[in-house]
């Protein structure tokens, strides 16, 4: 697995059951994960991580959960309040192995723009710096695992692939919000129309 890198998308206490924004089941990923965590030569997780008053948040506009307005020409979908800096929500699952973690990323922190990819911010410009670490460990080959399949996995993996890397999203080792039934498995779809592999959690370990 020289190369190879797996990154730990957004397993937070909020996106787990009983958090701001819970995915369904964001729990049962855990116990996959923390084997991987232990097959993979470089380890990286990322973090959402807003400021209080951060645009994506219904509250900040006065509006409601769900509602989607237009921020700086692009499309943005409103949430609860979630991942505030500072706060326990931000901070990554107590169930997730940390040891063999060599770089946390940060994501969403400029209270002007929303960011799912792990790699850019929604208006692709500006980088979140995971490339450049990537780049500079040797990294050809990623694995994505976390969540939410459909949204901060989804983004992730298709700017990986963009930017060249052999990219693979365990997908058993993510869950999705699946807001509009279907819309993990147009994920998916459009995850595998742009080259990414689609590859369960075995199949990893067996390698």
């Amino acid at each position: 697995m020289n190369g190879d890198a797996i990154i730990l998308t957004d397993i937070q206490n909020d996106f787990l059951p009983g958090g701001a924004l819970a995915v369904p089941e964001g729990d049962t990923i855990l116990p996959l994960v923390n084997r991987l965590i232990e097959v993979f030569p470089l380890v990286v997780a990322t973090q959402d991580c807003h400021p209080v008053d951060h645009m994506s948040f219904a509250r900040t506009h006065g509006r409601r959960v769900g509602e989607v307005i237009r921020v700086g020409g692009v499309e943005q979908i409103l949430w609860p309040v979630h991942c505030v800096e500072g706060t326990p929500g931000v901070e990554l699952a107590p169930g997730l192995n940390k040891e063999r973690i060599a770089k946390i990323v940060l994501k969403g922190t400029d209270r002007e723009i929303d960011s799912y990819s792990t790699f850019f911010n929604n208006e692709h410009r500006r980088a979140t710096g995971l490339d450049a670490f990537l780049r500079s460990r040797g990294v050809r080959r990623v694995y994505l695992c976390g969540l939410a399949t459909d949204y901060c996995v989804k983004f992730s993996a298709l700017d990986a692939a963009r930017l060249r890397y052999q990219t693979f999203v365990v997908l058993d080792a993510c869950r999705g919000i699946d807001a509009s039934p279907g819309d993990v498995d147009r994920a998916v779809a459009q995850m595998k129309a742009a080259g990414v592999g689609i590859v369960a959690g075995e199949e990893v370990l067996a390698d």
